[in-house]
């Protein structure tokens, strides 16, 4: 089997039914512009060629072999990602649109879901039995039908409670609402899936045997996390990256720009309001006057601890709503670090984005900042389910009514 000589590793289509799974590697898809030109098909005998959920073996029937989860990476309405830091992955199901009930979708993915999360918490025989190995795969953009691999999961994560693992989460369209589910998993230490171990369970070989991967084994037999974490060796972002990549993101962030036009201290209690989402455990958040703010537009407590037994971490919040070509410069962000007592971390929100230097200096002084911009607005929004601008709007009309 070849692996082409490029930046990274690429699987050539032909070599797909003997390739190893790696993670972060790119394999191609075919060029027959058909159906057959699919790559997880190839890599997988009898998952098919459609559909973001895929299997080997029967739901209905409780014989589920292994499954595939694909995802284009690109539906901001149903906005599947991976964290590479904490190797958390948010996946939605199947039922995406209105019409049938929570379980009745053809390909049968969210009973899927629904039984492999029950199983999860059961006994090591019923996460053996109902619990396939399960593997993610993302469109790689720009390049046909090719697939990038991005690892082995199991469902939940030791930083989620059971609660959130999986959740059956309501949404509308044209008026009519429905429900489909978001799952939480977790992408195991392991950096290579070797074919045999495939080949193996897509014949219906015992799954802790032939060439199984550890952590895999290890979650089952005791439901223990071996996460993948990758920390970011760099945190420094181009503007590209911090403002929205798609028409629809520039939308959203024009309305709120536009919302709050010629009120902008108004935008401080938005920006409290996205800062709960990113950080449910705040506590107290009161907006400052802005006659008496002294320098912050919000300040607060984040509780840490068990109920029992808690502390708070006080912070300070800031504010800008500014056009997309105006960035957060050294000054705003230095009037909010002067302003930091010891122990205490800072969140600054823009619509923007941060300069270059701001950035810079942050990390190489270990200043405790939070830094959202412009795209993280709209990924924050898109996860709490505001997908479009006129829920984006009705939002902003209830979180900070201006009448």
């Amino acid at each position: 089997m070849t692996v082409s000589s490029l930046p990274e590793p690429h699987f050539p289509f032909d070599d797909l039914s003997q390739a190893d799974l790696v993670v972060d590697s790119v394999y191609e898809g075919g060029s027959k512009g058909n159906m057959g030109d699919d790559p997880l098909a190839r890599l997988f005998k009898g998952v098919g060629n459609q559909g973001g959920i895929r299997y080997v073996g029967s739901p209905a029937k409780g014989s589920v072999r292994l499954a595939v989860l694909y995802t284009s990476g690109m539906d901001v309405d149903w906005p599947d990602s991976l964290d590479v830091e904490t190797g958390i992955v948010t996946y939605y199901g199947d039922n995406k649109k209105p019409g049938r009930e929570l379980h009745d979708t053809q390909p049968k993915g969210n009973i899927l879901l629904r039984d492999m999360f029950a199983a999860s918490h059961g006994s090591e025989e019923e996460r053996l039995v109902g619990v396939p190995p399960v593997f993610l795969f993302q469109r790689e953009l720009g390049v046909g039908r090719s697939v990038r691999f991005r690892g082995l999961l199991v469902p939940g994560s030791p930083a989620i409670s059971p609660d959130e693992e999986l959740a059956a989460i309501w949404r509308s369209s044209k008026g009519r609402r429905f429900q489909n589910y978001r799952a939480r998993f977790t992408v195991l230490d392991h950096a290579r899936i070797s074919r045999d171990w495939i080949e193996h369970l897509v014949s219906g070989g015992h799954p802790l045997e032939s060439d199984c991967p550890m952590p895999w084994a290890t979650w089952i037999r005791k439901r223990t996390y071996v996460p993948l974490l990758a920390p970011a060796t760099t945190a420094i972002r181009t503007k590209a990256e911090q403002l929205p990549d798609d028409r629809e993101g520039w939308a959203i962030l024009e309305v709120i720009r536009e919302y709050f036009r010629g009120r902008d201290h108004h935008f401080e209690r938005c920006a409290a309001a996205l800062w709960r989402m990113v950080a449910p455990r705040t506590g107290s958040l009161e907006v400052t006057r802005p006659s008496r703010d002294g320098g912050r537009d919000a300040v607060g407590q984040y509780i840490l601890g068990h109920a029992s037994r808690t502390i708070s971490i006080d912070f300070a919040l800031e504010a800008k709503c500014y056009s997309p070509d105006n960035s957060v410069g050294v000054r705003e962000m230095s009037r909010l670090i002067s302003r930091l007592r010891h122990r205490n971390f800072g969140v600054l929100v823009t619509t923007s984005y941060f300069h270059k230097q701001v950035q810079e200096e942050v990390e190489e002084d270990a200043h405790p900042i939070v830094m959202i911009s412009g795209r993280d607005i709209i990924e924050i929004l898109r996860s709490e389910g505001r997908t479009t601008v006129d829920a984006v709007r009705r939002w902003l009309n209830e979180t900070v009514p201006l009448a």
